[in-house]
């Protein structure tokens, strides 16, 4: 059977739970049952079951002043005692916590112990950097196991943070930054990719020439590169955390204590701070590495390959897993280096047995050949899970073959920055698979689809709006610093009965749920989701550009691409390739180098309404290469056809 027939022949195969996996599994189908018989009782016992509380809560869910939740109210617990002191109390402090593989070949073997140690003096030095709790802290750094003592020493001292993706650039620190008004800033001289020194701290140092609240600059030394200083503001992490006592003790903080804010784009050109709290968060973040992940930790080496810079990083790295104990692989570096088969050549040295990572990259793997895995031992991959967009059957059923021996059940994953952990997912002991559906919400998640109307329906191949009906512990509190945006973007297209997710989905035959991709101005590349508004604003901060319009093309490798249709100004002129690349590069400095367009084309005029609205759907057909649909509305039905003209073979596009 070839790999461009396999979807055709997924029927024939078993994807029925194996019977010693399902007697093992940390999931099981009475959790359904349980959760659908007692919502809140069911969290309850999560809540108590896999996290230590200073303080029992007196009440599993506030929902009076929805949909503002509160979750395990009057409970106190510290986050990062549970991630790190309590394994070590228990006698595991010499189970590793983090194997760290640096890009170069540098390794490190931390234990919890060793992670406990490291915490408390990252904690002491935050602290005599004048972080208290309550104030916020940003973090801009690499795959570096320091990452990941901030985050904890940050959670220690109730300081909530903000990790800023090390890809973006000066303009999208500065503006995350001022939002949060943080107090600090952790950093890197710079990060390892592909094999050279890439800088980082340049970066922070340009977006701090704007006024801003920042007092410190912690820098990690990593790469060895000489960087601009600033005395009284930047400090060596060497200087003032290795001079640290090891020890500090962990207060609690409130169960709806903030623990931290990420950023995510927004319909509107301004990212949302998407904050999250301490309790809630943590046990949704524990329980799904658990029982979806099927977590064990005594004996699992898990890896999951996001960046700590998004929402994946924060709740399968950092701690979903470090709650559970668990042992996993941290690398620093790209898939292909120093080689295409590094990550392979990872899962065989450290005996990997739980993988989670992203269709992007599975379809790359793809591209390269079968030919690379099949030169490793990968028998130690019992479980693989899927994360960041919606995979396609044939990489489900490759991923499976190639990497899973055709045993491995895959758990292929929705959910969102603003959702804090997973919301539906196979269960690999529970679930018959289904290749390229991520079937149906965990127990203690409700979720339906709706119809234009507002209306639940289940029939089948019917193209409706996911959401979900019932609140759940790790969902957003809200986006920092402005509840009625929070309000007006997530609880008001169908009513504050449901949380409108932007998405669209649809069930198949056998109940299973599909998801679709955005429905909204958001495009999915790579797992990231970047905003069109966003980019269309960078584009348009350029001298030349007087109006763009941004569209997410289909793309195989990353699901979706930035496509840009552009109109330049009067006074500017169009030297083709030259000003295309011009372009791209500006929306790299100004966003980062994930947002830089696919293509970009020089537009006569753009499709609009007679009200002035942009007719994007218009778009997205030229860019997909598709007959152009209903261009009835446009207040002048010609520019499509001027559009049409210019694209491949003609226009300029890079």
């Amino acid at each position: 059977m070839t790999d461009d027939s396999l979807s055709s022949h997924a029927h024939e195969l078993d994807l029925a739970p194996a019977p010693a996996f399902a007697a093992q599994a940390n999931g099981t189908a009475e959790m359904y049952d349980a959760a659908a018989a007692d919502h809140e009782g069911f969290w309850a016992q999560q809540a108590r079951e896999r996290i230590t509380w200073a303080t029992d809560f007196e009440r599993t869910l506030d929902w009076d002043d929805a949909p503002f939740a509160k979750w395990f109210v009057g409970g106190q617990l510290n986050v990062a005692y549970n991630c790190v002191d309590r394994h070590v109390e228990a006698g595991n402090g010499d189970r590793v916590a983090i194997h760290f593989e640096g890009e170069g070949g540098d390794t490190r073997t931390i234990t919890y112990a060793d992670l406990q140690r490291e915490v408390c003096k990252t904690a002491n030095a935050l602290t005599e950097l004048g972080v208290g709790t309550g104030d916020t802290v940003a973090i801009y750094m690499p795959m570096i196991p320091e990452t990941v003592f901030t985050m904890l020493a940050c959670a220690r001292l109730g300081a909530p943070h903000s990790v800023i993706f090390g890809g973006f650039s000066a303009e999208a620190l500065h503006t995350r930054i001022d939002d949060a008004q943080c107090k600090v800033v952790v950093t890197t001289d710079g990060q390892f990719r592909r094999g050279k020194p890439s800088p980082l701290k340049p970066a922070v140092d340009e977006a701090l020439q704007y006024p801003n609240p920042v007092q410190k600059v912690l820098v990690v030394r990593r790469t060895e590169t000489d960087v601009d200083w600033h005395e009284g503001r930047d400090v060596w992490w060497h200087d003032v955390v290795d001079r640290q006592a090891d020890t500090h003790e962990a207060q609690p903080h409130d169960s709806e204590h903030p623990l931290f804010i990420l950023y995510t784009s927004g319909t509107t050109g301004k990212p949302k701070g998407i904050f999250h709290t301490s309790g809630g968060y943590l046990t949704q973040a524990a329980y799904t590495n658990s029982v979806v992940h099927d977590l064990h930790p005594e004996t699992d080496v898990y890896w999951c390959t996001a960046d700590v810079g998004w929402v994946t990083g924060h709740s399968y790295i950092v701690y979903g897993p470090l709650a559970n104990g668990a042992t996993q692989v941290m690398y620093e570096g790209t898939p292909d280096t120093p080689h295409q088969g590094r990550w392979w050549e990872l899962i065989e040295k450290y005996k990997v047995s739980i993988l989670y990572t992203a269709p992007t990259a599975i379809r790359t793997f793809m591209k390269w050949g079968d030919d690379i895995p099949a030169k490793f031992d990968l028998s130690s991959v019992r479980v693989l899970g899927s994360v960041g967009e919606p995979i396609n059957p044939e990489a489900w059923l490759w991923y499976r073959k190639h990497i899973g021996g055709n045993t491995a059940p895959i758990v292929d994953t929705w959910w969102q920055t603003e959702t804090g952990g997973i919301m539906i997912s196979p269960l690999p002991g529970v679930t018959t698979l289904e290749p390229g559906s991520a079937q149906r919400p965990i127990p203690g998640i409700s979720a339906e689809i709706l119809d234009d109307e507002g209306m639940p329906f289940t029939e089948a191949e019917k193209v409706g709006y996911l959401v979900l009906t019932k609140p759940w512990p790790a969902m957003l509190r809200g986006i920092w610093g402005d509840p009625e945006r929070y309000k007006d973007t997530y609880w008001t297209r169908f009513g504050p009965k449901y949380y409108f997710a932007g998405d669209g989905a649809k069930y198949d035959e056998k109940g299973n749920i599909w998801l679709l991709g955005r429905v909204d101005d958001v495009m999915n590349v790579s797992g990231h989701r970047l905003s069109t508004a966003e980019i269309e604003s960078a584009l348009v901060s350029h001298p030349a550009v007087a109006e763009a319009a941004v569209v997410g093309a289909s793309d195989e490798t990353t699901g979706q691409a930035v496509c840009a249709f552009v109109i330049l100004r009067g006074d500017a002129t169009d030297e083709g390739d030259a000003t295309v690349q011009a372009l791209r590069n500006h929306v790299a400095h100004e966003i980062g180098p994930i947002a830089k367009p696919r293509s970009i084309m020089i537009v006569p005029e753009l499709p609009k309404t007679r009200s002035g609205k942009i007719m994007r759907r218009l778009l997205k057909d030229v860019a997909e290469g598709r007959d152009i649909g209903d261009a009835t509305t446009l207040a002048d039905s010609s520019v499509m056809s001027l559009i049409a003209k210019g694209m491949p073979g003609g226009g300029s596009s890079s």
